[in-house]
């Protein structure tokens, strides 16, 4: 049954359930794969598992069938909400699973620090959070959004892909759309939402030019946005932007990014001693010194700023590493595989 092995995975807090044929129901837990059971699936007990999926979404089976892949939300009164990937594989129905729970997560207990939740305070501007999948970007920018619920009397727009954390409107309306539910794309619902009166805008991802342009619109405008980005590191982001735009319109990118972008944050999960996970995080806030080097085209400069800045608020990834090894939270062997500059990590300990 299915419901028994979503019930597994909450009770195990897992991250993730891979429902693939060839192999046994499996379970991914703080970078290790489990797998419940020996005996790999049939593509006849996939696809049972994938349609009581669908059953239980109230949602047609026939457009995995169509597209090959499908992504949506499911919730499980009592038990949790998951965010679905269907898909096809070698012709059979294949799935996996997030588990998301019903709270929002608490920046204590995820360990993220109070500066990166405050980056939200600002009126204006783009706060982008970055990292590889998997990584927590999703619940940081749920700290945000909560934190400012709880402060703010704003309208807070989300475009999600699909929604993930649900919040309850408290000082804050929170109004959540998800892509290809209440709305064709993110494009169309982030034009859209420039005419609901929004203070706050969250956009899932900035996934391609059309997204990022009118993105950097909304901030431009008197907003402040909040998105995320797979990559690694402000320069990367700020390169990544840079590059969808063409050639003749990169000059007048770097100038309009100079000005509306507030903060990058970029994390990673690392292992940590006490058999879970624990994030590092690079921040980088802006000031004049970072604001001319985007502007001038000097992005590969912005590593070294970070490094050597004595602000709390701009803070190397490899300094947060070493934090973390130094309390205790890390060893050795897992703050040389995550850090940018292991060796000099290694100098920093002798």
């Amino acid at each position: 049954m299915l419901t028994d092995i979503l019930k597994i995975a909450v009770d195990q807090n897992v991250s993730d359930i891979f429902i693939v044929t060839g192999r046994p129901v499996s379970f991914y837990k703080n970078g290790v794969i489990i797998k419940e059971g020996e005996k790999g699936l049939t593509p006849a007990e996939a696809e049972a598992f994938v349609k009581e999926i669908y059953d239980l979404a109230n949602r047609d089976i026939e457009i995995l069938g169509k597209r090959g892949d499908d992504d949506f939300s499911l919730s499980v009164r009592g038990l949790s909400r998951f965010r679905v990937s269907g898909y096809k594989q070698r012709g059979t129905f294949s799935a996996v699973l997030r588990v998301i729970s019903f709270e929002l997560p608490e920046p204590e207990k995820y360990h993220i620090p109070e500066n990166i939740v405050k980056l939200c305070e600002q009126p204006n501007g783009m706060v982008l959070v970055t990292g590889p999948a998997g990584s927590g970007k999703s619940s940081t920018l749920a700290c945000m959004i909560d934190h400012i619920n709880k402060t703010k009397e704003s309208h807070v727009i989300t475009l999600e892909d699909p929604i993930e954390y649900l919040h309850r409107h408290n000082k804050s309306i929170v109004s959540q759309r998800e892509v290809r539910v209440d709305t064709d794309s993110y494009v169309t619902g982030l034009r859209a939402a420039l005419r609901q009166c929004p203070q706050v805008i969250l956009l899932g991802e900035m996934r391609d030019f059309e997204t990022i342009s009118v993105a950097m619109t909304a901030a431009e405008t008197g907003h402040l946005l909040l998105s995320t980005l797979h990559t690694m590191g402000a320069a990367n982001t700020i390169n990544r932007i840079i590059d969808v735009y063409p050639a003749n319109q990169q000059r007048q990118i770097t100038v309009q990014l100079s000005s509306v972008l507030n903060a990058v944050v970029s994390q990673q999960l690392l292992p940590s001693t006490e058999g879970g996970v624990v994030p590092a995080f690079e921040i980088m806030t802006m000031n004049p010194a970072v604001r001319n080097m985007i502007r001038d085209g000097k992005v590969h400069q912005l590593d070294g700023v970070i490094y050597s800045s004595p602000d709390e608020n701009m803070v190397s990834m490899d300094e947060s590493i070493l934090a973390l090894l130094e309390s205790g939270k890390i060893t050795e062997e897992t703050a040389q595989r995550y850090a940018v500059h292991p060796e000099r990590l290694r100098l920093r300990r002798k």
